[in-house]
């Protein structure tokens, strides 16, 4: 690096230098009009300028995510589904892509799915609170639907229908979807 700089006039570093800002920042444009575009509601064409961008740019993990989070407000959910399962695989390393596909599993009752999917963003980043907060809803979920299971087995179980109803009470004010970042 050294012998490279040594090699290059001042004023061509400058340049240089200057080329990488200005990518950089035209780059956080593209970002930028995306967000405002899914924003405003303008979903079809966040959608469009996401996937141009990407054509040009198909290795870029934080386009694909916004492009999995439009194709998820756009209802697209198998899309999106396809969108953060390749993003898991080519970047495991990130956990968000985990979490959004996991409340997509979770919307689709696959729960045991989702609590995968969930886990793997922990191990990606443990301090991630969101995605410990979705697996506790996923933990929930998957426990009334064993107590209801039981009751179906044997409806006099009564431990099992206090507890289901515990679980019911727990979810009937809030009623909240999963999170996404």
């Amino acid at each position: 690096m050294s012998s490279l700089r040594s090699t290059l006039s001042p004023a061509l570093r400058l340049l240089l230098l200057a080329v990488a800002i200005g990518a950089g920042s035209a780059r956080a444009d593209v970002y930028l009009d995306v967000n405002h575009l899914l924003r405003d509601g303008k979903r079809a064409e966040a959608l469009n300028a996401a996937q141009a961008y990407i054509v040009t740019q198909p290795h870029d993990p934080q386009m694909r995510f916004l492009l999995g989070v439009i194709q998820s407000e756009s209802g697209m959910s198998s899309d999106a589904i396809q969108t953060y399962q390749l993003l898991t695989q080519e970047y495991p390393e990130l956990p968000e892509p985990y979490n959004n596909l996991a409340v997509l599993l979770a919307a689709q009752s696959q729960f045991d799915q989702a609590r995968v999917a969930l886990e793997a963003a922990i191990r990606a980043n443990p301090e991630y609170a969101i995605a410990h907060e979705n697996l506790g809803d996923i933990h929930v979920k998957l426990a009334a639907l064993s107590y209801g299971r039981s009751l179906q087995t044997d409806a006099a179980h009564s431990g099992a229908a206090f507890k289901l109803e515990q679980i019911r009470q727990l979810l009937a004010p809030a009623n909240k979807p999963a999170k996404s970042p």
